[in-house]
């Protein structure tokens, strides 16, 4: 049951991003920087959904479930690349947003697509640069004991919970001190930037001009909290002593669930692109007609 549940959520979290994708890239009225950066924000999610779930199903099916150490290291640095960097794009559509918004005269210079792709760029490296530190103070740990790893893949707590040796403690705080840090800061950054546009907002005269720029970024604020609500619980949430199984279904929660909405979020919420995507659908549904 959880096997089909599972798969066919990622299914559809794998064709609403590539739908999203390929309507972006077909349709010539969408190349501006807040679907390019939409586009990567898919490929992210797409590449992160893709170092978890697939291994995650094949061992629901299987009864020897056993994964070699750098299998698992290899996962945890893709997880969390692609995870944070999903985070720092959001921020990046963020202030996207707020120069669309706020300062729209010198929108053009500041997001010129040299620009946006810089963002988009160290988007990325920072997701890397934020993988690669996470993964090498973990697995720079002694592990000891049976080594088995109680969660569907290869996490933080789990893995420390098998570390043996003096500095665990120490390495298990630096790293979340160092996760929860980099998702404050890209909350901090999302607030700050939606206390300006909505401080703009209000200053429209016409009901009609605040309802139409609000609205521009109705589905980027919808994923932010859905996105940073199961991140808060993630991270945040006090480790006691029976953590394990509330670690797991967090974990699937946030894994699963949150990329499965992510697309369905933008599509509904988004004018332009829902009505491009109709648009698409329609005709390629007349050319199979005619």
């Amino acid at each position: 049951m959880f096997f089909l549940l599972f798969l066919l959520m990622y299914l559809f979290t794998l064709l609403g991003n590539l739908l999203i994708m390929t309507t972006i890239w077909g349709e010539h009225s969408l190349h501006t920087p807040m679907y390019l950066l939409l586009c990567a924000l898919s490929i992210s999610e797409i590449l992160y959904t893709f170092t978890i779930i697939p291994r995650m199903l094949a061992d629901l099916l299987s009864t020897h479930r056993s994964i070699t150490f750098m299998a698992c290291a290899s996962q945890m640095f893709f997880s969390f690349t692609f995870g944070f960097t999903h985070s720092f794009l959001l921020t990046v559509m963020g202030y996207d947003r707020y120069v669309a918004i706020c300062h729209p005269l010198r929108y053009n210079v500041l997001m010129s697509p040299r620009g946006c792709a810089c963002l988009v760029a160290w988007s990325w490296a920072g997701g890397s640069v934020m993988g690669l530190v996470v993964t090498a103070a973990i697995f720079h740990l002694t592990f000891c004991g049976p080594n088995e790893v109680h969660h569907f893949f290869c996490h933080v707590p789990p893995l420390v919970k098998l570390a043996c040796g003096s500095n665990v403690s120490t390495v298990a705080r630096g790293v979340g001190l160092v996760c929860i840090m980099a998702l404050l800061g890209c909350c901090l950054l999302i607030l700050l930037s939606y206390a300006s546009i909505i401080a703009t907002i209000l200053r429209i005269p016409s009901a009609e001009g605040r309802h139409k720029a609000f609205s521009t970024c109705a589905s980027h604020l919808t994923v932010v909290v859905v996105h940073y609500g199961f991140a808060s619980v993630v991270y945040l949430k006090s480790k006691g002593p029976q953590g394990l199984e509330g670690d797991t279904l967090m974990g699937i929660t946030y894994t699963v669930l949150t990329p499965f909405l992510s697309p369905i979020i933008f599509s509904l919420r988004n004018k332009e692109l829902k009505n491009a995507m109709k648009r698409n659908f329609l005709s390629k549904l007349f050319l199979q007609s005619s």
